[in-house]
């Protein structure tokens, strides 16, 4: 009996070899915004590892929205160019391709996180966006609240990053709307404190972020599923509750969301100790609850590092996918070792043919040998 892990998995037109996915990880190495050798490298080999879906980390959809100078981006050919490079690698390995599309907000203009996120001078011309003035953290740029002008700037950009993503043969992309970042900043009564439509009841607070669900579902194809990551609770101060996280998936379903990828909390920079113990699967929960309450599908991340217990989460209808992390960093056949661990030798049918037939070869030879 084929383990749940390893049951395929369908999102529209979509359908993947399994229920690993890869966690999108900002590496802080693309100086130029482009996806070089090193993205071909560390993505590739997880496809190779076996992992069903590969998550590109996060895509800024302008200049100004990157986090560091060091970000992907997705608004030139270039660009578009580098990616179908990239998705070509990830294909080849076995995986689908997932690419998060991101504006960083009032988190942008910092260094990266071996330089403490600290703010760094911005360059000419360049601004950083909020829903406020408020900064991110102490000491940190004080952002130009967006008005409508910008928001429909930025609805395009997201547009056209969409677009892009299509033609470079992307399989699934994925809005961020967690972590602090622009769109969870205009969810999030912490971050937002706005007094026209955009700010105070919760269905203003939506309203920006679901114009830009709204413009990407609509440039993306039909047959190809739309996913969000969501914090679904700030995890400090209250802030965003999970019933607000309920509220949200339902509209996000009805917009044509397929997959509520759940994280939580990323309010702050730097990221402030949650006020949720950090267990294995911590935050599993959130999406269990999503699943069951407003029957969208959902992916989980937190702390989940064994077989098993990924494949009880799968197994036991908690979320459909689980995303790992940086257990990958640690072991990039974590999905491969899984499939064994789980199946024993049998499992090596599931790694890729080269590697497979010969390492189970060896297991035939050391059991004749015992």
């Amino acid at each position: 009996m084929t383990p749940a892990l390893f049951e395929p998995f369908r999102l529209r037109d979509l359908t993947l070899r399994n229920r690993v996915a890869v966690s999108p990880m900002q590496t802080y190495s693309a100086p130029d915004a482009l996806a070089g050798a090193w993205h071909r490298v560390h993505l590739g080999r997880f496809a190779l590892g076996g992992a069903g879906l590969v998550m590109v980390e996060a895509t800024a959809v302008t200049p100004d929205g990157r986090s560091t100078a060091f970000d992907l981006g997705l608004w030139s050919d270039d660009q578009e160019a580098a990616l179908a490079a990239l998705v070509e690698t990830i294909h080849a390995g076995g995986a689908a391709v997932g690419l998060q599309l991101q504006h960083a907000g009032r988190k942008a203009g910092t260094a990266p996180p071996w330089d403490g996120f600290a703010p760094v001078p911005l360059a000419p011309g360049q601004i950083v966006h909020g829903p406020d003035d408020r900064p991110a953290s102490a000491g940190g740029h004080a952002p130009a609240p967006l008005d409508e002008t910008d928001m429909a700037r930025l609805i395009d950009a997201y547009r056209d990053a969409a677009r892009r993503a299509d033609r470079a043969g992307v399989d699934m992309v994925e809005i961020h709307m967690a972590h602090g970042y622009l769109l969870h900043s205009f969810l999030s009564p912490l971050s937002n404190g706005r007094t026209d439509e955009h700010g105070g009841p919760l269905d203003n607070r939506l309203r920006f972020p679901l114009a830009v669900v709204e413009a990407v579902r609509a440039a993306w194809p039909e047959h190809k599923p739309l996913a969000c990551r969501i914090s679904a609770v700030d995890g400090v101060d209250i802030g965003w509750t999970i019933e607000e996280s309920e509220y949200l998936a339902r509209r996000l379903k009805a917009a044509g969301v397929d997959l509520i990828d759940c994280s939580s909390g990323g309010m702050t920079l730097p990221r402030k100790e949650m006020l949720l113990p950090r267990v294995p699967g911590f935050q599993v929960p959130f999406a269990e609850r999503l699943r069951k309450t407003v029957a969208v599908p959902t992916m989980t991340v937190g702390l989940i590092t064994a077989p098993r217990q990924a494949e009880d989460i799968v197994r036991d209808g908690r979320a459909d996918l689980v995303a790992i992390g940086r257990q990958m960093l640690v072991n990039p056949n974590w999905a491969n070792d899984a499939a064994t661990a789980l199946m024993g030798t049998k499992g090596y049918a599931l790694w890729p043919r080269p590697f497979g037939w010969w390492l189970a070869r060896r297991e035939r030879a050391a059991h004749i040998r015992g």
